[in-house]
């Protein structure tokens, strides 16, 4: 193999007259009875050779064979192309490499997919051949970025003072809300460790431990049901702080971001970012996600329908429900036929039962709604619910009726839908915030016990301390998310020091003192042994890049990644194993099982 000297992506005009060597795939070759042309590809670009029969019959003879993936090395001289045959859409396009010697140093097969172009192939058999999609420059784009994630990452907390320290893999069961992979032991027979959902109790205990400034890029396995930003196994750059407050998590970590943004997509980010309580984003957003690129506030107009006649609403609101809902700019333009299938049955995909509406007409010079059920509002109610929305001429004012928890969710994702449909932002902006003053616990109707909102190691404000035996149900915590477009990308808190308190949630979140010993034992004790104050925040590192790299499948910012039943369709897993390495686990699978009773039924028979 010739050694190579540069890139495919490296050569320019001021490199003419150099003898070069480049190695790589064939990208596409064109051969014109005379002169044949390759591109040839690695990771850094596409250069053009070309081979001459006049000049290096050999070399051109050679090239007349080679096909797309072929892996060949070539040497030869650099010089400007042709007037008019520049390719501006290449940073190698002012120029050529004329070929002296061509050496394959391995054929391929036919693929089952062009590398140009495979975006069009159906994802199942990209999967399939991950090693040939990986060789798309849009994948391997996506990989450059998580990098230089990875990287900035790294640099920035080092600089900082952090240390970057491992924890374990092979942990203990501790569920945290989701289902652990479990992982058998060979030497410790009938038991199992856990692949860890997130290095939480482990970071906590490095607090104790005195090693005050901590991060990691960890893998995380949660066995839950993969979504498009969601995957079994994913990554988080993880962070925890001692003897801080949540303003130091804050600044230390949105400064992060805002150096990521800056020097990936050279995006200048807002700092201090805005800030907003979970209760103001559930009013106004339905969600503690919010998308702030664009308005549509979320309106209760429970008040105002009470007044009406329409039994719908008086129904739902003297069952404890609110009237709830939005008004979308430009929205008018939808037919009737338009509203009940594109967005009744959405929002019914979200729990709603139905979809109430209004559209803003200007008649006379003066606002009106036209709607079926207009009838059943007065002219001074329905002048009312224009002025709490904010109406104009040519709207759509959309409305659920339902309990609050159900009105959210439906109209959260609703006001996204009709804000891509209407195109009311810029795709290309970024818009920040902080969640804060979550609720620390909220009720589980169907066990009649609270929950962690987070996680039962978050801990209240101070001055709602007083309200663990009290007052639960209002007890506000430290907890903060960062979020962008409508997208999590980060959250944490601060976290329970004293073991006093940490049991008091315990008893509020019914687990019994013999359960949190069970789970939780070797951390509580860690907390009886002088636990500084501390918090910390997870970044999800798969969804940050993501939306560093305008993509919605988490799957292609992943070099590896599962499908939505979890599997990977290149390596066949999971996939079933020999019967001996069941054997030295003393695992036995319910097909094992089948297949031994129908043995033991023939002994005995």
């Amino acid at each position: 193999m010739f050694k190579r000297t540069h890139t495919c992506g490296q050569l320019r005009l001021s490199d003419a007259e150099k003898k070069v060597t480049l190695a790589g795939w064939v990208h596409s070759y064109r051969d014109h009875g005379g002169l044949v042309f390759i591109d040839l590809r690695d990771r850094e670009g596409l250069t053009q050779l070309v081979f001459n029969p006049e000049t290096q019959g050999e070399a051109h003879e050679l090239a007349r064979t080679a096909r797309c993936e072929w892996v060949v090395s070539a040497q030869g001289v650099v010089r400007p192309r042709s007037e008019g045959m520049e390719n501006p859409k290449l940073a190698t396009g002012q120029i050529e490499v004329v070929v002296e010697k061509l050496e394959v140093l391995n054929t391929s097969k036919t693929p089952p997919f062009e590398i140009d172009g495979a975006e069009k192939t159906a994802e199942e058999l990209r999967l399939t051949h991950r090693y040939l999609d990986l060789r798309r420059p849009e994948v391997q784009q996506k990989l450059k970025v998580r990098h230089r994630v990875t990287k900035l990452a790294r640099d920035y907390f080092d600089s900082l003072g952090f240390w970057e320290i491992e924890t374990p893999m092979l942990a203990k069961s501790t569920p945290e809300g989701a289902r652990d992979f479990l992982v058998p032991s060979r030497l410790c027979s009938n038991s199992f460790y856990a692949l860890p959902q997130s290095p939480q109790l482990f970071k906590q205990i490095l607090m104790v431990g005195g090693v005050d400034k901590y991060f990691q890029i960890v893998r995380c396995f949660r066995d839950e049901d993969p979504r498009a930003d969601r995957q079994a196994e994913f990554t988080q750059i993880d962070v925890e702080m001692s003897f801080i407050d949540t303003d130091d998590i804050i600044t230390v970590n949105e400064n992060l971001v805002v150096r990521v943004w800056k020097d990936i997509l050279d995006v200048d980010v807002t700092s201090p970012m805005r800030r907003m309580s979970y209760k103001d984003a559930m009013d106004d957003y339905g969600t503690d996600r919010p998308d702030l690129r664009f308005d549509m506030k979320l309106k209760d107009i429970s008040e105002i329908a009470s007044k009406s006649t329409f039994k719908v609403f008086a129904s739902v609101i003297e069952n404890g429900g609110v009237v709830k809902g939005l008004c979308a700019t430009g929205g008018g333009k939808y037919s009737r036929s338009d509203i009940e299938k594109g967005f009744t049955a959405f929002a019914g995909d979200y729990g709603a039962k139905g979809l109430a509406w209004f559209k803003v007409k200007a008649e006379d010079g003066k606002l009106t709604l036209a709607s079926s059920i207009a009838k059943f509002f007065t002219a001074e109610q329905l002048a009312e619910i224009i002025k709490t929305f904010g109406a104009k001429d040519g709207d759509l004012i959309l409305l659920v009726a339902d309990d609050e928890k159900t009105a959210n969710k439906a109209l959260a994702a609703l006001r996204c839908k009709l804000a891509k449909d209407l195109e009311l932002y810029d795709e290309n902006s970024f818009e920040f915030v902080w969640i804060v003053d979550f609720p620390m616990l909220e009720w589980n109707e169907d066990e009649k016990r609270y929950d962690s909102l987070h996680h039962p190691f978050t801990a209240a404000v101070p001055e709602d301390l007083d309200k663990l035996e009290s007052d639960p149900g209002n007890i506000c915590s430290q907890a903060y998310d960062i979020v962008v477009n409508g997208s999590e990308i980060g959250g944490g808190s601060i976290r329970i020091h004293n073991p006093k308190v940490q049991q008091k949630v315990f008893d509020l979140l019914n687990i019994s003192r013999e359960q949190a010993e069970e789970r939780f034992g070797f951390f509580l004790k860690a907390l009886e042994y002088g636990a500084p104050p501390h918090g910390g925040i997870a970044f999800g590192l798969d969804r940050m890049v993501m939306l560093l790299t305008g993509t919605e499948n988490i799957r292609d910012v992943i070099a590896f990644p599962k499908t939505q039943r979890g599997q990977c369709l290149m390596s066949d897993a999971p996939s079933e194993v020999d019967q001996k390495q069941l054997d030295e686990l003393n695992l036995r699978t319910q097909k094992h099982s089948h297949t031994a009773e129908k043995i033991d039924e023939q002994k005995q028979s």
